[in-house]
């Protein structure tokens, strides 16, 4: 059965690489350490993965840090600046980073108005600005399986008011999918199986991945 025609996708009610942005916030080794929401290399597989999806897809990227400048705190883990070296760091002194200048004139240079936030601690550094970007009109998709807080009822508080909020919660693996959306889309399906497969997304399955597209595709439409 063919695809129906793409819908508009700067317009489109679902996220595109056309209408979203991807934030991350403070994925720095003092936050990672202290996690207890979550298993820490799952959280870390996921943000990296995240980002790695924003890449394939085309989002605008905004990375910002805590206190590197200050000497307070340590620049982002090296899994996360081996996916974002190439990126700008916006670094900061406030716990909320929509408190921050230069921050807020990066997330508005996107011209995106859908906002998929990620960051550490969620029940801080990810709820502040999710509730004032909200609050400012944006659209904001709280990343839950690449966020976390140092206790699973921390976590679980942060998210619960950034849906009471308005804010919506999205998985890593949903990201992928949504903005995947059609296995004829085949440029960005090595991608995809790509990250399917670095974030845990082979358990169960009993699959080689084969280097040729062709292969791969034909895995994908079969899923």
């Amino acid at each position: 059965m063919p695809s129906e025609p793409r819908r508009n996708p700067k317009t489109d009610q679902l996220l595109t690489a056309e209408n979203a942005a991807f934030l991350v916030i403070d994925y720095q080794p003092a936050q990672v350490n202290s996690i207890g929401s979550m298993d820490r290399q799952v959280l870390i597989n996921n943000v990296v993965g995240a980002a790695k999806a924003a890449i394939l897809y085309g989002l605008p990227i905004v990375h910002t840090t805590v206190n590197v400048e200050s000497g307070l705190n340590k620049p982002p883990l090296p899994q996360v600046q081996d996916v974002l070296g190439g990126y700008p760091t916006y670094d900061r002194t406030n716990i909320n980073s929509w408190e921050d200048a230069a921050f807020v004139e990066a997330v508005e240079k996107t011209g995106r108005k859908k906002l998929v936030m990620a960051g550490l601690w969620s029940d801080a550094c990810l709820l502040f600005p999710a509730l004032d970007a909200l609050a400012a009109g944006y659209e904001v998709y709280a990343l839950a399986d690449a966020s976390g807080a140092t206790s699973v009822a921390g976590n679980d508080a942060a998210l619960r008011r950034i849906e009471q909020a308005g804010g919506k919660i999205l998985s890593t693996m949903g990201l992928f999918c949504e903005l995947q959306r059609d296995w004829n889309r085949t440029a960005t399906v090595p991608g995809f199986l790509d990250l399917f497969i670095q974030t845990g997304g082979t358990a169960g399955i009993q699959f080689t991945l084969d280097k040729a597209d062709a292969d791969r595709l034909a895995f994908a439409k079969a899923a």
